[in-house]
């Protein structure tokens, strides 16, 4: 659905553009061109919006301020990712990476650990093909699941992860590693109360997750929108129901840069271990070296 939906505004952008380049160009080749450039690179200005907004809320939280450096230096990158990740992977390449489940190993051939990426809030499942390219080249069976309803309650994506889930143990004999982006690391733990099975997974890497909501998420209307609201009763009765025990299979990373997570300090997650690697924003976190390097790591040695 968000793929169509991604799509529809990309071309609709477009079109907007070219009608508004039509009407002007001949009474003003300049106004022409510079209306066309701000219509199809509005996304530039929201994500300003974003991160003055970001800023501005960070000054009442107790993690370190980003300065005006780190805050320009993550704006340029986050567009670049977002144009790569919502211009072109998630729109129009949705399934050309597939998902990897090779044969079963031979017998005494050390299994290799499997992995189940959860993407987050109008995303898709393309967001992980960097990841899933790697992975499938090194042999390790993986699953990129695009979670619906997108709009839905984030408790409707537990039926579809517990068959991921299911699909990587059976391949591997292994607990699947979960790596999720946002909301997808919500979707995990609200999977692993509903089995109550810890077990059944090996370790969850989250990246820019409110784990405590997030102040954005005030004006969403969605339903997934409003359980990622700052404190939410969804996020409460959530937190309620977890041990230390369980939260110690987290591990969860943060950016004083995030554009959408912030405050900062709602990223983080108590008896996990929270890991920051400041300077980035929401979707560029999950593809920076330090990040990736250290969640194939963890894939590759366990």
């Amino acid at each position: 659905m968000n793929a169509r939906i991604q799509r529809m505004t990309q071309i609709t952008g477009l079109l907007l553009g070219l009608i508004w380049l039509g009407y002007w160009f001949k009474t003003s080749v300049s106004l022409a061109l510079v209306g066309f450039f701000a219509i199809v690179t509005v996304q530039w200005s929201l994500l300003a919006i974003e991160f003055i907004v970001m800023r501005w809320v960070n000054q009442a939280d107790a993690t370190p301020k980003a300065s005006i450096g780190q805050m320009a230096a993550a704006w340029l990158g986050e567009n670049r990712v977002c144009a790569q990740v919502f211009g072109w992977r998630q729109p129009w390449q949705t399934d050309t990476q597939p998902d990897f489940l090779p044969a079963p190993p031979n017998i005494g051939s050390a299994p290799k650990r499997g992995v189940v990426f959860l993407h987050g809030f109008f995303c898709n499942r393309a967001l992980w093909t960097p990841y899933m390219q790697e992975l499938a080249s090194q042999g390790h069976a993986h699953i990129a699941l695009t979670m619906e309803p997108a709009f839905g309650s984030i408790d409707n994506y537990v039926s579809q992860i517990d068959r991921a889930v299911r699909q990587i143990t059976q391949n591997t004999g292994l607990p699947p590693i979960l790596v999720a982006h946002s909301m997808g690391g919500l979707a995990a733990r609200a999977w692993m109360r509903a089995t109550n099975d810890d077990a059944r997974v090996h370790q969850v890497i989250t990246v820019g997750t409110p784990h405590h909501g997030t102040w954005l998420a005030a004006s969403s209307h969605a339903k997934n929108g409003q359980q990622m609201r700052l404190n939410s009763e969804w996020l409460r009765t959530l937190a309620s129901q977890e041990t230390p025990a369980r939260r110690a299979k987290f591990v969860c990373w943060m950016s004083n840069c995030d554009n959408i997570v912030f405050p900062v300090s709602k990223a983080h997650l108590e008896f996990a271990q929270n890991c920051t690697n400041h300077g980035h924003g929401h979707v560029h976190l999950a593809f920076t070296s330090a990040v990736m390097q250290d969640t194939l790591k963890r894939i590759y040695q366990t």
